[in-house]
Parts: C-alpha cells; structure tokens; sequence
C-alpha cells in the first residue's frame, strides 16, 4: 500500500506540470494519491481538464476499490484475525486422567456432550481446522495436527486413560500404531467402518473394535422382525390360552387421554395393560392413573377372545406382510442381510439401480411408495443418510401408510425428536448406539439396551398368597402385572371378585426385566423351575 500511494502520486505530480500545467510539490502529490486510494475524496479540490489526466484519475480510483474489496478481506483481515484469536494448540496438554478421541464425528458427539456434562476430562485430536475451532469454540480441549506428517504431537499420550480412535479405517490403524509406539499401554477402542478391518486393528493394537452402524443395522432389524425379536420372552409357559397384542392408539379412540383407572380395561375387557410406547421409550403401566397417550402403540396380554375386544377400540398393527426399506447403504445392506437370514420378506428401494435393490427410485414420490407396496408393509423402515431427508420422508410415509410401524436410522442424535414429532414409532442414531458402548467401556456403566423387552415368568405365590392378582397394587409397586395364575389345576386368566391365590399357587407374571426383579422383591416370591412346562 505504501509503495502504490508513492508510485500513484509521483505519476501524478508529473503529469500535472506537463499535461495540466500546474505545478505540485511531492506532499500535495502523496495527499491527493492517498485519498484517491482510500475512497476518502478530495473535497472542492477536481480542476483536471486533460482527458489522460481524468482517465488516470478514474484508474487511480479503481485500484483503490480494488485495495479495499479485495485485499483487505482475503489478507489483511485474516492475517489480523490470526494474530489476535487463541491458536490452536499442536500439542497435547496433560493426559493424566483423560480420554484422548482422534477425529469428531456423528458416533461420539452425544458422549462428548455427556463426558462434558459430567466433567469428565477429554481431548480431541482434530485434523480440520476449521471443525477443530468450532470444537474449542464449544468448550471441548482440542489439540490441532496432521498425526500422519507430524507423530510427534501425540507425545504424553502414554498418561492418557483411554484413546478413542474415531476416523476411517486407514486413519485408525494410523493413530493405533503411534499410541503404542509413543508407550500407550492402556486401551484402545475403534470405530470401525467395514468388519473385514477388525482383525487387523486389534493385531497392530486395539483392545477393542466396534463397527456401531451393523449394531445398529441389528437393533433396526429387531424392531422390524418378531421373528429376530420377539415381543416378549417365555410366551411359551402359557401355550395358546394367552396373547400378547400391540394396538396403535389413534387420536379418534376412546382410549385417548385416559386414565386405565376410568378405562376398566380388565374388568370390562379382561385384558391387561403393560405399558405403551411412546417416542421410542417403553413406560410400563404404573397403575389406575395412567394416561394413554394418543399415537402411542399399546401393549396388551389377555386371552386371545379378549384381545379382540380391544381391537375395536384402537388399530391394530399389522404383522403381516413384506418389511419395505428406503436406504441400501451400509445399515441397509446389513439390515437386510439379517431380514433375509431370519425368512424375512424385505422390498429395498434405493435411487441407484445395484444389486439387492428391488425398487429404484425416490421414496418420496407416489409411484415409487406403491410400486413397493408400504401400505401393505408390516413395517417401513428408513436408513437414509440424510437427516433432513429423513425426517421429511418420516413425515410422507406417515401420512401414506399410517397403520405401519415406523423406524428410522438417523446420524445425529440431536435429530431424533423431530424424527418423533414427524411420525415416527422408533428412531435411533448412530451416535446413541457407539455412545453406549464406549460409556459402558470408558465410565463403567451398564450397557443401555436398545429397547425395553418384555418377558413372561412363573413364580410362586410367595406375598401375594390370600390376595387377588388384579387388586393387590401389584402394577403400582412393581411395574409388572399377573397375567395368569395356576390355580388348583386349571390356568385362570380373568378372576372374579372371590379370587383368591393359594400358597401353592403358580402365578404368571409379565413385564420388563427391571420390573421383574422388582416383583420377585417386593412379594418375596422365586421363579418356579420351568423346565416341568
């Protein structure tokens, strides 16, 4: 800039003594060059006459625009911004303690967020700069660096208490390799991609190598297919003389928003209430003021002739019929090998034309969504990569097939809620299924199941001996609820007011494994050896 405003007014004192025959000293020269240059105007001061003198003048001007548009955005400003922001630091600090993550990703984010929650101490080795600094920006300790050009920055590694390494394949063997060369003799936990690479990490060093999106390709795939999950373990104690039924509470029935207390379903049905679904989460009937919510899947266990009562008040869910996919990526792919493995009809639709891929198109459009039949779908599942793309395609098929299961894949877990609002029965992201894991792994925690399954127990009388099944706060205290009771003989499966259990009475107890244990508890009651059934 310096050098252009000498240069400019040394062409302009020259050519005002020859071209406009007015003599200016050197400073009035730099004064007028300057304030071309920087826009600022020269006031009253415009007596050129000389058409080369005026043209001179307007290039004078554009340059300075140029100086100002260009040159002090992309160079000056950027290079001010770099001295006076907090660089980003390229080595690591003390690991004492900490869980060093290499690469951020989808499959760590919400454990991040709970690590920072809990105060748990971490780094993240990032090699995006610009990611690294929206991470520091969120308050994770970041440190910035390329590992394959530069192996030094892992230097105090080896104090670390765990390493996560989160990139791709080729990327993870690269951070396991320098963790142990650097004299990390603690974990390491990766998140692989592809299966194939598993024994190859765990040869160069790995303690551990997880591959979350076929976990959660399998947890997809039981909820799609009773015949890979079934709703409830130990049906088979009660033969043919129980059932268990899911029904879809539609906003018309008259089952919305009530309390079972005013429902009455046992006693004017004979069936009972464990729980509903709702937004993926499992709430076991917690007794009389329990609220059935609209859009929830209701689940019931009853004698077969009563389910069917129930099934005039809210709509069934059909578990007939082909399972249609959207999404043939890696979950995809996976999904429906599992689909496939268990006897599973499954119809694929994809927008590239490969192999496995039964219906090519957008699942959005009209022609593609009947042309794969998901109105006759016993579930519609979506393992699109896109969030946005999924939740708006939760949305259509909602609204096209409304009397389907519904479940989603998602990357973020952030998305899950609007998947919920959008129509969904069950969502799940990558992220929730690797956080899970790495938490059990990296704080202790019980692994988290994907979802709540139910299960059917014999016990014996124990507590609820000269009590009724359906009036002792059984559901209240436990959660769990008597479906059935052996009783002198014969399996009774509705008990009228005179009902009472003998001590030597078998009884049937449904219900969550949580609620069970809470059952065996608060009756002092144990399992009866079911190997006699």
């Amino acid at each position: 800039m310096p050098a252009a405003v000498v240069l400019f007014g040394s062409i302009f004192m020259v050519a005002s003594e020859y071209l406009e025959g007015r003599q200016l000293d050197f400073w009035q020269s730099l004064e007028w060059a300057s304030e071309t240059l920087t826009t600022t105007g020269y006031g009253a001061y415009a007596p050129w006459t000389h058409p080369l003198m005026i043209v001179f003048v307007i290039l004078t001007q554009f340059v300075g625009m140029f100086f100002l548009v260009l040159v002090f955005p992309f160079y000056v400003m950027p290079y001010i911004e770099e001295r006076f922001e907090v660089r980003l630091p390229h080595v690591l600090p003390e690991m004492l303690g900490s869980v060093l993550f290499y690469r951020y990703g989808p499959a760590i984010e919400a454990l991040l967020d709970e690590f920072q929650r809990t105060a748990t101490p971490f780094v993240v080795f990032e090699e995006d700069m610009e990611l690294a600094r929206n991470l520091r920006n969120r308050g994770y300790d970041v440190v910035f660096g390329k590992l394959d050009e530069e192996p030094e920055v892992l230097s105090g590694v080896e104090q670390a208490r765990a390493v996560v390494a989160n990139a791709d394949d080729h990327g993870n063997a690269i951070c396991i390799l320098i963790a142990r060369e650097r004299g990390f003799k603690g974990p390491i936990y990766a998140l692989a991609g592809d299966p194939l690479y598993r024994p190859p990490m765990l040869q160069v060093g790995a303690s551990e190598v997880f591959t979350p999106s076929h976990v959660l390709a399998a947890a997809l795939a039981a909820r799609a297919s009773r015949r890979i999950s079934p709703p409830a373990e130990g049906m088979h104690l009660l033969g043919s003389q129980v059932g268990l039924a899911e029904f879809r509470v539609r906003a018309s029935s008259p089952l919305a928003g009530k309390r079972l207390g005013d429902l009455q379903l046992r006693v004017r049905h004979g069936v009972t209430v464990i729980g509903q679904w709702s937004c993926g989460s499992f709430h076991s009937a917690s007794g009389p003021d329990t609220r059935i919510e609209a859009g929830a899947i209701l689940v019931v266990v009853g004698a077969q002739a009563n389910l069917a009562k129930v099934e005039r008040l809210a709509l069934p869910i059909r578990r007939r019929g082909p399972i249609v996919l959207a999404g043939y990526g890696d979950v995809g792919r996976k999904f429906v090998e599992m689909l496939h493995d268990a006897g599973e009809t499954a119809i694929v639709i994809d927008r590239e034309a490969v192999a496995g891929v039964d219906v090519v198109g957008n699942v959005l459009e009209l022609a593609t969504m009947e042309q794969a039949r998901v109105r006759e779908a016993s579930a519609v599942v979506l393992a699109l990569s896109n969030d946005s793309e999924g939740v708006f395609a939760t949305a259509v098929l909602r609204d096209r097939a409304p009397d389907a299961p519904l479940i989603v894949r998602a990357n973020r877990a952030q998305n899950i809620p609007r998947l919920y609002q959008a129509g969904a029965d069950f969502a799940l992201s990558v992220g929730q299924v690797a956080g899970q894991i790495l938490a059990y792994h990296l704080r202790g925690e019980q692994a988290v199941a994907v979802e709540h399954r139910l299960k059917f127990i014999r016990v014996a009388a124990g507590q609820l001996a000269g009590g009724h099944p359906w009036r002792d706060r059984v559901n209240e205290r436990t959660g769990a609820a008597v479906v059935a009771v052996e009783h002198r003989g014969k399996v009774f499966v509705e008990f009228d007011d005179a009902f009472m259990v003998d001590p030597d009475d078998t009884v049937f107890v449904c219900g969550t494994p949580g609620a069970l244990e809470q059952y065996l508890r608060e009756f002092a009651t144990t399992l009866v050896d079911t190997r006699r059934v």
